[in-house]
C-alpha cells in the first residue's frame, strides 16, 4: 500500500499504479488541482465583492472592476479558465456596471 501525500493532508490511497511515472503523475496532478481550486476561488470570491458593492454603491464597484478583471485574466493566463470564458465574464462585468450606472 502507498501513501500519497497532498499539499492539504495525509491519506493513503488504494487501487493506484505502482509504476513510478504513474505515481508522479499522482503528485503532480494533486498540486495542480489544488493550484487550480485555489485561482478559481480567488476568482469567484472577487467576481462576488464586486456584485455587492455593484449592490450597495456604484462608486465602489467601478474602482472593484479592474481588479476583478485583472483576476479573471490571471485565472485565463494560468490555463484555469478558457480565455473565451474569462473575456464573457469581464464582459458581463462591465455590462452590470454600465446598467447600474445608467439606473442611478
Amino acid at each position: 500500500m502507498i501513501e500519497y501525500f497532498s499539499l492539504t493532508e495525509r491519506k493513503e490511497v488504494n487501487g493506484l499504479p505502482n509504476i513510478k511515472s504513474a505515481i508522479k503523475r499522482v503528485k503532480v496532478n494533486t498540486k495542480k488541482n489544488l493550484r487550480n481550486r485555489r485561482v478559481r476561488s480567488a476568482t469567484k470570491t472577487a467576481i462576488k465583492k464586486f456584485d455587492f458593492a455593484l449592490k450597495s454603491d456604484v462608486n465602489a464597484a467601478a474602482a472593484l472592476l479592474a481588479g476583478t478583471s485583472g483576476s479573471v485574466d490571471r485565472a485565463a493566463a494560468k490555463g484555469v479558465i478558457h480565455k473565451n470564458a474569462a473575456n464573457r465574464k469581464k464582459a458581463r462585468l462591465a455590462r452590470a456596471l454600465n446598467k447600474a450606472r445608467v439606473a442611478h
